[in-house]
């Protein structure tokens, strides 16, 4: 276990092999990596998990070589959990995960406030897979085959599409560009603004049992929100005392569905401040919900997850509905008549077994809530 390390103030966590998980999440029976106090700002250097998964060798430095990296341009920490004992079997779930952080105070049934000042990116490209067996068109895609016999050595047997998109910086803008074959048109390419956010931000469920990575939950996880990015706030009940926090899964850009499987896939550099909502001042923020809730400058981000569909939808129209006759004191009937006629709801992944909505309430339909 590393030492802990308590600050009032800020606090950095590098992702180790001592300070990270593969495909396993923080139970109530994890030790912390770093302890802070409440309104802490921590920033985390996170790993993705593409570049060094099994049906890719096991090797950054070799797999992203093959796609004219320089080594030294692969984080370091990446090749070093890659190169590292940590265990990650075929069962576990392909994430990476720093921490758990312990926020002194917090306690089962308090709501942890996670705010996401500032994202940066820790590489020049990124990695966009799908895999067999796995994703929205799961059967018919990838169009190659997978054979039983694949192993670390031979990666290429899997049978797996990874599609490297290197980034690009215009007039102060990053985008991501995937070049394509198009016979007729020369240097063909796809080109897409980035908008970064974590994937992962959950603290650790009340149980002793392990924790899978994929499926998200009233802990958090694995939830996918694209709308997280910097200048967000999510707000996760905690489960257990000292809410043990952990990020993962850094993305560059996702799409709505996330259908192939993963978005664009690369390491982030993010500072999180962390602070812990009580009773009344938990009420004020998001009303009677005590389950996980995001925030941006333009929307209120109510979330359901199921792994039925139809009924993630559901659940992100009842919690719409609770948020809004509790925190902005609307009655029921007059919500639910709000959210068909102005509201929109999205999908936000369909590929983690565990499927989400999110809502999306636009602040300013309300000016008279603050």
């Amino acid at each position: 276990m590393t030492a802990l390390s308590t600050s009032t103030s800020t606090a950095f966590l590098a992702s180790t092999p001592e300070t990270v998980r593969w495909g396993w999440l923080p139970n109530a029976a994890s030790e912390p990596v770093l302890r802070v106090a409440p309104g802490t700002a921590v920033t985390i250097d996170t790993v993705s998990h593409e570049g060094i998964m099994e049906d890719q060798g096991r090797d950054p430095v070799a797999f992203f070589g093959a796609h004219g990296v320089p080594a030294d341009e692969v984080p370091a920490d990446q090749a070093a959990i890659a190169a590292s004992g940590i265990e990650h079997g075929p069962d576990a779930g392909p994430h990476v995960v720093t921490g758990p952080i312990q926020i002194d105070g917090a306690m089962a049934g308090h709501l942890l406030r996670v705010r996401v000042v500032g994202l940066e990116l820790r590489a020049g490209f990124g990695v966009i897979s799908n895999r067999h067996g796995l994703g929205c068109l799961a059967g018919e895609f990838p169009e190659t085959v997978a054979y039983p016999d694949a192993d670390v050595e031979h990666p290429e047997r899997y049978g797996a599409v990874c599609t490297f998109a290197r980034v690009r910086t215009t007039g102060g803008v990053d985008y991501g560009v995937v070049p394509f074959d198009n016979p007729g048109l020369p240097g063909a390419e796809a080109v897409f603004p980035l908008a970064p956010f974590l994937g992962i931000m959950g603290v650790a469920p009340g149980t002793t049992e392990p924790v899978h990575s994929v499926p998200p939950g009233p802990h958090g996880g694995n939830v996918d929100v694209a709308l997280l990015g910097a200048g967000s706030t999510f707000y996760i009940p905690v489960q257990v005392d000292g809410g043990l926090f952990y990020v993962g899964d850094p993305h560059y850009a996702q799409g709505d569905g996330e259908v192939a499987l993963t978005a664009l896939e690369a390491p982030l550099r993010a500072t999180v401040v962390l602070d812990v909502l009580r009773g009344a001042e938990a009420d004020r923020v998001i009303g009677a919900l005590r389950e996980p809730f995001g925030e941006t400058d333009e929307y209120w981000l109510p979330l359901g997850m199921d792994r039925d569909l139809d009924e993630a939808m559901r659940k992100a129209t009842r919690a719409a509905i609770g948020f809004l006759s509790t925190k902005v004191g609307m009655s029921r009937a007059n919500a639910l008549a709000y959210l068909s006629a102005a509201a929109d709801f999205a999908v936000s992944q369909v590929v983690d077994d565990v499927k989400g909505v999110h809502c999306k309430i636009r602040k300013r339909d309300f000016p008279a809530v603050s």
